[in-house]
């Protein structure tokens, strides 16, 4: 699955989003960006942020992850230059900055087939009932391209997804389902790393 990974930092913290093609949002088939917890899938601190400041989506027709401003009186920089209207494409290294928030594309990566295709449904039916989005994570891709592993046993380098609410750590294949401890949607959740057993 095409993903586009987004670090910042905001209220003392560094943290790593994880935006997808297709993933659950506030407003399907975009994922917004502001200060606004009701509004935005992604929410950022800083009083300079507008409530409701961009959104990032990906253009199944150009294969690209674009930003597309919603604030005209508040408009983004990327990459030093002011998107004041329309939108623009995200590539690797792409600087943004809404207000004085700083984030930063850390990763873009397309593929026209996602590598999980491969994986067959059997490595995950002992733990976790079969969803249709559940096999098309791309953290099966760092590395491991022919078998998903065990969920009790992950290997180093795979993410789970911090639940914004009770902050507990679900597997990334829950990104649909949501948390398994309090039902928050995790489709605003923290990337965090995985230890190896865990």
């Amino acid at each position: 699955m095409n993903a586009l990974t987004l670090q910042w930092h905001d209220a003392g913290q560094d943290k790593t989003q994880n935006i997808y093609e297709q993933q659950l949002s506030k407003n399907p088939g975009t994922i917004r960006i502001g200060r606004d917890p009701l509004r935005c899938d992604i929410v950022l601190s800083n009083p300079t942020v507008s409530g409701l400041h961009v959104e990032i989506f990906f253009h199944n027709q150009q294969q690209r992850f674009y930003i597309r401003n919603l604030r005209s009186q508040n408009p983004p920089l990327i990459d030093g230059q002011q998107l004041v209207q329309g939108e623009k494409p995200l590539t690797q290294g792409t600087v943004i900055y809404l207000g004085q928030t700083k984030l930063q594309v850390i990763s873009v990566s397309i593929n026209s087939i996602p590598v999980t295709i491969l994986t067959p449904p059997q490595a995950q039916a002992a733990h976790h009932p079969p969803t249709p989005l559940a096999y098309q994570q791309p953290q099966v891709q760092l590395g491991h391209h022919h078998h998903q592993p065990k969920p009790s046993a992950p290997p180093q380098g795979i993410y789970g997804l911090e639940c914004p609410k009770c902050h507990k750590v679900s597997p990334a294949e829950n990104l649909q389902v949501g948390c398994r401890w309090c039902g928050t949607s995790l489709a605003a959740a923290v990337s965090v790393l995985v230890a190896p057993g865990s």
